[in-house]
């Protein structure tokens, strides 16, 4: 039996990095994925996710100025443009405490960035409503990246580098040791180290190596909201995120026309429990309350887009308590590695992740501070889940 240098559990995007990392450093690297290739049943499908270096936590925003040079060398490197840079524009009201914590960030990080007062964002921006007198901050080096391009580009590098992946393939069993042992549906693997990658479902691999983290999957609705001018929210409109208290809990944000002609992506942050099992059994009566809150966002920010969505699609989150990734070892099994719980944000960050799971499978250097990610900061959590 041919012995790996890592096995990786789950070929979304951050399974799919971490395997670019351990390629590009010559290591012998084994991705399994349960589903057939391309396939929309995890976090990482779909045409388009927003980049940024706009963060209220400073961790992130230090991450961002890394993950900007991969992706461009994976551009470079596929020869596949992965990045249309549109800007970023935050909406909140100035006294919004993730406003003026980003705000803090942007400027301690020398991020290039603007303040806009509500007189000034209207002049650049008259076709957003500022229903309730929001402040702006512009990053201009915001922007779209095109998900689905970008996890194909990779996949494809992963093979030219040597690497290998298997889909179609679930793991049914791992059995940890110096080597682990990885069965699938098809055959057994052994691997120096294995690391996990599986989203919503990385419980189910963890419970049987006798932990259980504080994971929460959610089913996201991904609402597209018609023009009624044709091309009024397209070429020259930026990425948003927009945190409206009165509205409701989480933020909303958006992306310009380009998915779907003519059609704005305008989004909840949040979403409903799912059993990532039967997130596409059809519900009796599915909750739509996120729906709502977008129709209302939408009617009174963006006069110029219809404020029922036109077209609705469904993704996955897996949300942490505080909605920060876990990057760790398993706390028995070193040669074990848990990446989970990237909240609907890791896409745009997964270039360092994956090189930061390659650091710890082989043990070597960190690159940053991991305490934000440590699965121990959950204290409130029976050690004998941890």
């Amino acid at each position: 039996m041919a012995l790996f240098d890592a096995i990786v559990v789950g070929a979304g995007i951050q399974g799919c990095f971490t395997g670019y990392h351990f390629a590009k450093n010559k290591k012998n690297v084994l991705l399994l994925e349960q589903f057939l290739l391309p396939h929309s049943r995890g976090s990482s499908h779909g045409q388009s996710w927003i980049i940024s270096k706009s963060f209220f936590e400073d961790f992130y925003t230090k991450m961002m100025e890394e993950c900007y040079q991969i992706w461009a060398q994976l551009e470079n490197e596929s020869g596949t443009k992965l990045y249309r840079q549109t800007g970023l524009l935050m909406l909140a009201k100035k006294d919004n405490s993730e406003f003026q914590d980003t705000l803090d960030t942007l400027s301690k990080q020398g991020v290039e960035h603007r303040n806009l007062n509500p007189e000034e964002l209207q002049r650049r921006f008259p076709n957003i409503r500022l229903a309730r007198g929001e402040s702006g901050i512009w990053d201009p080096s915001g922007g779209v990246l095109f998900a689905d391009k970008a996890l194909k580009a990779l996949q494809d590098v992963i093979r030219q580098l040597g690497g290998v992946i298997h889909d179609g393939e679930k793991v049914t069993e791992i059995k940890p040791g110096y080597p682990v042992t990885v069965t699938t549906t098809t055959r057994t693997y052994q691997a120096k180290s294995l690391v996990i990658t599986a989203g919503p479902w990385t419980n189910q691999f963890l419970r049987p190596l006798g932990i259980q983290l504080p994971l929460q999957p959610l089913l996201i609705n991904v609402c597209y909201w018609k023009e009624k001018v044709p091309g009024s929210y397209a070429e020259n409109f930026p990425c948003f995120v927009a945190s409206v208290p009165e509205l409701a809990p989480h933020h909303v944000y958006g992306i310009p026309a380009g998915e779907y002609p003519g059609m704005v992506k305008v989004c909840y942050h949040h979403g409903n429990q799912v059993n990532p099992d039967e997130r596409d059994c059809p519900s009796a009566s599915p909750d739509l309350t996120d729906v709502q809150v977008l129709s209302s966002f939408v009617r009174d920010y963006f006069p110029g887009l219809q404020p029922q969505p036109a077209i609705m699609e469904r993704c996955m989150y897996t949300n942490t308590p505080d909605k920060n990734f876990i990057l760790d070892k398993h706390p028995s099994h070193a040669n074990i590695i848990i990446g989970a719980g990237f909240s609907g944000h890791g896409f745009k960050l997964s270039p360092v992740v994956g090189k930061i799971l390659y650091e710890l499978s082989t043990e070597s250097l960190l690159s940053y501070d991991l305490t934000p990610f440590r699965m121990s900061r959950f204290q409130s959590f029976d050690k004998a889940s941890l």
